[in-house]
């Protein structure tokens, strides 16, 4: 089921990508969502409550329906109310963000020639781990990938936004990720399914969007079984992201990344593994002031801002 990755260089239905259709679409959305009391426009002084490569990404989730969006919207809003994400986000230690990233997909602090954040999961690294996994309580889990996808949406996304991409000024919004299956077995697989499918729902139903593309790397002889059980996981939407890639995964990718920002194991000539911390290039570095500071932090108007303020 090897497929080829291709590349939107427009970003259809992103901001600067929109058909009149979408456009209307996305002024309908705002209008019903500031009825609905679910969104607040900007203001004198003031910057509106969700931006728009935001609200572009439940409009693109529903097909640009505004009524399935601001229902999707709607769902997502009352649920970071009930776990008062905002709050889960501030309050996360630094060492707990950075045990929390060995569990899931990790940013390479590159990117792909679309200036979009390349991640990578390799999950026999995650294999290796996985009774500490488990030993976390299951809410300190869930709390802790929620606060891993806020840090990807208020700091790695705004970050990347900033930085020089030929896609300017359309903000990204997404992820490229390479997941790895080198070396993991069949029993690795099904034992991590419960914790690979809650990362899964929680990004389809209150970070909808975030994926642009997912190339499936080193896949083994018994892929297309577990495909059958886990693509059940993704809409149709997200399965058309979803490419399986042969041994030699290098010639596809290099059409996507830059040689010099692809990861030695995937045929690139970056020195990073999964188990590294980001490695930046210079003009990342020079944003954030040379490093990533560990803890919550967000990106706004081109610093880094930690948190609580």
């Amino acid at each position: 089921m090897a497929s080829k990755v291709t590349e939107n260089h427009t970003l259809a239905g992103h901001l600067g990508n929109l058909t009149p259709e979408q456009e209307q679409a996305l002024e309908t959305f705002r209008q019903d969502l500031t009825t609905a009391g679910l969104y607040t426009p900007a203001g004198e002084g003031s910057s509106a409550s969700h931006d728009d490569a935001t609200l572009l990404r439940f409009l693109r989730a529903r097909s640009f329906n505004p009524a399935a969006a601001q229902k999707h919207f709607a769902d997502a809003e009352s649920w970071r109310k009930k776990h008062d994400v905002n709050k889960l986000y501030e309050e996360l230690k630094p060492d707990e963000m950075l045990q929390s990233q060995r569990f899931y997909p990790r940013w390479t602090g590159r990117r792909d020639k679309l200036g979009i954040p390349l991640f990578v999961y390799r999950l026999a690294s995650l294999e290796a781990i996985q009774q500490e996994l488990y030993a976390i309580p299951a809410e300190t889990r869930y709390h802790r990938i929620v606060a891993l996808y806020e840090f990807m949406t208020r700091f790695t996304f705004p970050l990347c936004s900033h930085l020089p991409r030929p896609t300017a000024p359309t903000p990204i919004s997404s992820t490229m990720t390479i997941i790895d299956l080198e070396n993991v077995s069949f029993g690795a697989m099904w034992r991590l399914r419960s914790h690979l499918q809650e990362a899964s729902r929680l990004s389809t139903a209150n970070y909808p969007e975030t994926l642009h593309a997912i190339a499936i790397v080193n896949s083994p002889s018994f892929f297309p079984t577990i495909w059958n059980w886990i693509k059940g996981w993704f809409d149709e939407g997200t399965r058309q992201k979803i490419h399986v890639l042969g041994k030699d995964p290098g010639t596809a990718l290099l059409e996507l990344i830059e040689g010099h920002n692809l990861p030695a194991p995937y045929g690139g000539a970056l020195e990073w593994k999964f188990e590294d911390d980001p490695h930046l290039d210079e003009d990342t570095k020079q944003a954030v002031g040379g490093a990533i500071p560990k803890g919550p932090v967000i990106f706004v108007n081109g610093s880094v801002v930690t948190l609580p303020v």
